[in-house]
């Protein structure tokens, strides 16, 4: 399976999934000539997606859906509450609701329901060896188990603490992106990863970092202070505008 973070931040997130010929995008959110710049830099035809997967419908995730849809006429899987939102996006017949596991072409996927300031948002599980989360206040421990010793991890890393309070945010919008309906912290992403990898884990995209309250060195410290010493896990901190390496994994 082949994987790119092709762009993550507080201005836009998209990421690219393959496995034996069934392409699909998480999230559309950055413009759709940038998507499709992205996707030929690493010998894609935007063409060949057969399905786009909406994790929410803030705009920093779907502002390329209109035009990309247009283009392409990819399916395009939602939650029932984000029809509303996108249904002037999107013929109606090529909506698809998500369901606790559902496959398209080769790829299986498992929803993980996240908790964000928007009516319905969801993570994944990805054929059982990549986990996706972004946009969440926290991860219900429920999951725990199910998202544990996995070969990859996308995880937020969104906001320093201490630069999020001691920032020029307002005050209420510091209470929302610190709650639980937020986003997750440099801490709180580390804690989380801590309690899940395991022996099979081979990477981890930190991602959806904020460019006012964090920075790649704090994310990145942050993780390496939390994880066990003798760590050997590659990891890499996803940018608002460029794309990860390809990832192969297995």
């Amino acid at each position: 399976m082949k994987v790119v973070v092709l762009a993550s931040g507080s201005k836009g997130n998209v990421t690219y999934v393959e496995h034996n010929n069934t392409r699909i995008l998480l999230d559309v959110g950055k413009t759709c000539g940038y998507i499709e710049k992205a996707l030929r830099d690493i010998d894609v035809e935007p063409s060949s997606i057969d399905a786009i997967l909406v994790t929410h419908t803030h705009i920093d995730h779907v502002e390329g859906m209109r035009v990309f849809y247009k283009r392409y006429k990819p399916k395009v899987y939602i939650m029932p509450k984000m029809y509303k939102y996108l249904n002037d996006c999107v013929d109606d017949e090529s909506y698809v609701y998500y369901e606790e596991e559902i496959m398209i072409g080769n790829i299986k996927i498992n929803i993980i329901k996240t908790s964000h300031d928007v009516e319905a948002s969801v993570g994944f599980l990805i054929n059982n060896n990549l986990v996706y989360i972004t946009d969440t206040g926290y991860i219900n421990q429920k999951y725990i188990p199910m998202l544990s010793n996995k070969t990859m991890y996308i995880m937020e890393s969104n906001h320093d603490i201490e630069m999020l309070y001691t920032g020029g945010y307002p005050y209420h919008l510091k209470m929302r992106i610190a709650s639980d309906v937020g986003h997750l912290s440099n801490i709180d992403s580390a804690k989380y990863l801590s309690n899940m990898i395991g022996i099979n884990t081979k990477h981890i995209v930190l991602a959806h970092l904020s460019k006012e309250n964090n920075t790649k060195e704090l994310a990145l410290e942050t993780l390496i202070n939390t994880l066990d010493a003798n760590n050997t896990i590659n990891i890499v901190i996803a940018d608002q505008d460029e794309r990860t390496q390809v990832f192969e994994i297995w």
